[in-house]
């Protein structure tokens, strides 16, 4: 195809909200072409809408990020909403954006820049203030301001934090960790040998790559733009499929090193090789993801993921294509009540191994340790759990309950 007929294809697409034919060129060699094609693409889309001043709001990022609505909405006033927790290290981030590109430019331009990128932020996490700042959170936004411009980038910003990187602004690392869990399945999917090798080394590697959208990493301004073409038209573990795809190719230089070097091989991994030859390396992701989709993953990984994690939300670019910012917000709020829940869990674990430590007398438990046990779980686990779990009407026979598990407990330990 030549790269004019592949202009009049985006256009077409863009005009008529045709998801996944952009997709598919976004993906294809070359991307979108270029920023001027981008931001063309956009305002053809609204020249030919219905509603102008809505779509207007969208442009061609939120089309890339699954929106094939027209609703839009005027931009929220900064000024009017409340600050934000994370406002103060959103500016030391900010001071120290626009280092690789655009080059050439004066002071006074870049930070005008830096303005811009702090204006569209702040907007953002006012507007949504259940979002956690993460740092990188800034170089990703640099790109799309960039590319789209600031006020283009404010609904694209939102609907990018919202559903497709909500789980990296979730409270606390949780949601980032569930990401990192899945690329050792992929990784055995591309590699089993290889794999293996890198079995003791934890995936927090991939960090700082994932969790940036590779905006952190690539130092050209041409080669984060193409592969935003190629990550905004795509699922969120696509991000993981990519980092796998780079340590597949790495894998002659990483074999090298013994696997019982896992520092060694973190800090290798964790450096992305350079050059990076994108266009091979985005077609092999896509081959890879089509042929081990992440259900498909080995060791039941993909049935880990929370069904609210973004993983799973943008797994269907069509059902993504449906969701609003107000299901992003609900989503959040499903999957960090799941964090909190599952963080309860493990508190109480840890503390029932404590106390199973502390209060261990072999020679008189011996015979009784299952009840123990028991007794210790059942009245540890109901302290404080009927609320959550909706047994107000049964509160006062949990009480009897704890009250007979821990006197059974004090009758064998004590």
């Amino acid at each position: 195809m030549t790269e004019r007929a592949k202009v009049r294809d985006i256009l077409e697409a863009c005009r008529d909200r045709h998801l996944i034919a952009l997709r598919d060129l976004a993906t294809s060699e070359g991307g979108l072409v270029e920023d001027e094609i981008r931001r063309t693409a956009c305002t053809y889309a609204v020249d030919q809408a219905d509603d102008n001043s809505a779509l207007a709001k969208w442009c061609a990022g939120p089309v890339l990020l699954g929106s094939n609505s027209t609703q839009g909405g005027s931009a929220p006033d900064v000024e009017i909403l409340e600050k934000h927790r994370d406002e103060d290290q959103v500016q030391l981030d900010v001071n120290r954006s626009f280092v690789y590109y655009p080059e050439d430019e004066s002071d006074k331009r870049k930070d005008l820049r830096k303005h811009e990128l702090s204006d569209v932020i702040t907007k953002v996490l006012r507007a949504h203030p259940m979002l956690h700042y993460f740092q990188g959170y800034h170089d990703i936004v640099q790109v799309l301001l960039l590319v789209l411009g600031a006020d283009a980038a404010v609904p694209a910003v939102a609907r990018l934090s919202l559903l497709h990187i909500r789980d990296f602004m979730l409270p606390t690392m949780t949601g980032t960790e569930t990401h990192l869990q899945l690329l050792p399945a992929i990784l055995y999917a591309v590699d089993p040998v290889l794999c293996k090798h890198l079995s003791a080394t934890q995936p927090f590697f991939a960090l700082a790559a994932t969790l940036t959208l590779y905006a952190h990493d690539i130092e050209e301004y041409g080669d984060i733009a193409r592969l935003f073409d190629f990550l905004l038209a795509s699922p969120a573990s696509i991000p993981l499929y990519l980092f796998a795809v780079i340590v597949e190719s790495r894998k002659a230089e990483l074999l090298e090193i013994e696997e019982d070097e896992p520092e060694m091989l973190h800090s290798i991994l964790s450096k992305l090789p350079k050059p990076l030859k994108l266009e091979s390396l985005i077609q092999r992701t896509s081959e890879l993801y089509k042929q081990h989709p992440p259900e498909s993953l080995p060791n039941r990984a993909w049935s880990r993921v929370s069904a609210n994690s973004v993983l799973k939300t943008t797994h269907d670019p069509l059902q993504l294509a449906k969701q609003t910012l107000a299901d992003g917000e609900v989503m959040f709020e499903r999957q960090a009540a799941e964090i909190r829940r599952a963080d309860d869990w493990k508190r109480r674990k840890l503390r029932l191994r404590q106390l199973s430590r502390k209060y261990r007398r072999p020679a008189r438990v011996a015979t009784f340790g299952g009840a123990t046990i028991a007794a210790v779980m059942i009245a540890y686990w109901l302290r404080g759990s009927a609320g959550e779990m909706g047994f107000g009407s049964t509160l006062p026979v949990l009480s009897r309950l704890r009250q007979e598990a821990w006197g059974v407990l004090r009758g064998y330990l004590f």
